[in-house]
């Protein structure tokens, strides 16, 4: 097409291609290319023979049982690599097979239907194995260990933490508000209950609550007590590069392994940028990050810290399940506004699951937004936000303010980038 330029994003399972004019410039702002380990067995191998931090697997030699809590459907861990190196080493320090259970930590998230685990486990460990599918709102599932120095109950799920060894299986990456995920955080929110989470991510809203921020992050050191509190033993995490490729493995002392793995995420991740823009187009990275609106909401959260006031941001997010959060749908069912949104969370204090309207709202407050999904436009509109049929529209819906001289960004893994202002600080 005359007078245009091709351009390509991540969406859901594949990509979105649209158009900008030939004098638009637009700014790349993706984490940096890394390449993908050679041999991934290996790196988890090498990892498990040299833990960080003060533990030692071989201590557990000859306990009854191992709780192995892992990640579901929303995150891309490649459980494929890392779990048959993992079960083969404490295989070889005497552990009995039938000692294993494994617990996907879905949070406050749906449960995953049965017939959904081998999306993210391989067969052999379905066959062989028990897979538990945490609930939070299973009152008689959970057991209560107290308090955080914060004041966060501790209910987490109680087979988890009655086993002899509670070891935690995930990935390193930006968090909007946690500042990076991974360590303990798969175990103490994944096998969490709805109190704990609702408790710990009110801190949201913190100072130091923010994307990138691990050392002085309120909500994440919170994430840490409990994590301690409940007793994980061991952390095995991965760091993917945006082709969700393992770079680099982990293993040891949870909090050791998150201390160096904040490291290596921000070297990968984290992308100086000098302006703030007129316009970001942002994909949360494909499937799973736009798995749903729950999930594809961090890109957006991520790509307004780039946008200027009363700019636009385009999210092309497939979201073939919709909203992802029935707490989420049924918030949005009592108000109109963004401004309600946020009048009703001062009024009636944190609701998790309703606080991805709240964290839209507040965007919303500071910039235009569209969504182009796979979504009903109804049910998009439910939402408060604006659906577009394809993106080329959306570039063309807010072509009135693109002329010479225009800001614009592309990101193509917004959930994974963690935009740093020159001027600004991550921590």
């Amino acid at each position: 097409m005359t007078g245009l330029t091709e351009y390509q994003i991540p969406y859901g399972h594949g990509w979105l291609s649209f158009n900008l004019p030939e004098w638009v410039n637009p700014t790349l702002v993706n984490p940096n290319d890394i390449p993908g380990a050679a041999n991934p067995y290996t790196l988890v191998e090498d990892a498990l023979l040299h833990p960080v931090g003060e533990v030692d697997l071989k201590a557990f030699h000859d306990v009854g049982s191992v709780a192995i809590a892992i990640s579901d459907k929303t995150r891309p861990v490649p459980h494929r690599q890392v779990l048959p190196p993992l079960l083969e080493y404490l295989k070889k320090l005497g552990i009995p097979e039938q000692a294993f259970q494994f617990y996907i930590g879905t949070g406050t998230h749906p449960v995953m239907a049965a017939g959904e685990l081998s999306a993210i486990l391989p067969v052999e460990i379905l066959s062989r194995y028990k897979v538990l599918c945490h609930q939070c709102d299973d009152q008689e599932a959970l057991t209560n260990l107290g308090r955080t120095s914060r004041g966060t109950p501790v209910w987490v799920n109680k087979q988890y933490a009655q086993a002899d060894l509670r070891i935690v299986v995930g990935m390193i990456e930006p968090h909007q508000f946690q500042g990076f995920s991974g360590g303990v955080k798969g175990a103490a929110i994944g096998l969490a209950g709805r109190l704990t989470i609702n408790h710990n991510h009110s801190m949201m809203s913190e100072e130091g609550s923010r994307l990138g921020c691990y050392e002085r992050n309120p909500a994440r050191q919170d994430v840490e007590e409990i994590g301690e509190i409940i007793g994980v033993h061991f952390a095995l995490n991965v760091i993917l590069n945006y082709r969700k490729e393992i770079v680099r493995v982990i293993a040891g002392q949870p909090r050791e392994v998150m201390v160096k793995g904040v490291l290596i995420s921000r070297e990968i991740n984290q992308v100086q940028v000098e302006q703030l823009f007129d316009l970001v187009i942002a994909s949360p990275g494909g499937h799973p990050k736009d798995i749903n609106v729950y999930q594809a909401q961090k890109a957006l959260a991520h790509a307004t810290l780039m946008t200027r006031a009363g700019g636009s941001v385009i999210l092309a997010a497939a979201c073939p399940e919709g909203i992802g959060s029935r707490g989420h749908e049924e918030f949005m069912s009592r108000v109109n506004s963004h401004q309600e949104v946020i009048d009703i969370f001062q009024e009636e204090g944190f609701q998790v699951g309703a606080h991805k309207a709240l964290q839209i709202a507040q965007a919303a407050n500071n910039v235009r937004i569209f969504l182009v999904s796979d979504m009903p436009s109804e049910e998009v509109r439910g939402l408060l936000l604006t659906p577009m049929e394809d993106i080329n529209q959306a570039i063309s819906k807010v072509s009135a303010d693109l002329s010479p001289g225009v800001r614009v960004a592309v990101m193509p893994r917004a959930s994974s980038t963690i935009p740093q202002l020159v001027a600004a600080t991550s921590r």
